[in-house]
């Protein structure tokens, strides 16, 4: 039991991989495309918007390198 509570903690789970290539890519994508937009349309300034949709972007690629070097994803 405590064995596959390892397992799972360190990304050796197939679902665990597959979410976290997930967030990371959509972080990637969404960040600067789609997030801004919304935020543009709930009546925040375009300028803070594209700020907010460049940082999520910056995050899902740090996210996928930290995946790639850690082999969590090969």
């Amino acid at each position: 039991m405590t064995e596959i509570a390892e397992v799972e903690l360190s990304g050796e789970s197939k679902i665990t991989r597959i979410s976290l290539l997930i967030v990371s890519v959509l972080l990637i994508f969404v960040g600067p495309t789609y997030f801004p937009y919304l935020l543009v349309t709930a009546g925040l300034a375009e300028s803070i918007a594209l700020v907010l949709g460049f940082v999520l972007f910056v995050v899902g690629l740090v996210m996928l390198i930290y995946l790639i070097r850690k082999k969590i994803i090969t």
